[in-house]
């Protein structure tokens, strides 16, 4: 049985900056554009770091290797 997106719960939690991103609060949509484009979602990133939408691997690497 597949569970429905609950996209007004998910902006709540929502931590992306960018303002005219199509897919805020359709976390599936959010994963797969950024994976597809070998990045990752803001949501990963500590905000000062999501504000530079640096998301890529390196920079997790960098962050969460200390």
């Amino acid at each position: 049985m597949a569970k429905e997106c609950n996209q007004q719960a998910n902006l709540g939690q929502c931590t992306c900056t960018y303002e005219p991103c199509s897919r805020k609060g359709l976390c599936c949509e959010c994963v797969r554009y950024h994976l597809r484009h070998n990045e990752l979602p803001g949501c990963v990133f500590p905000p000062e770091v999501e504000r530079t939408y640096d998301r890529s691997f390196q920079r997790f690497v960098r962050i969460y290797s200390r």
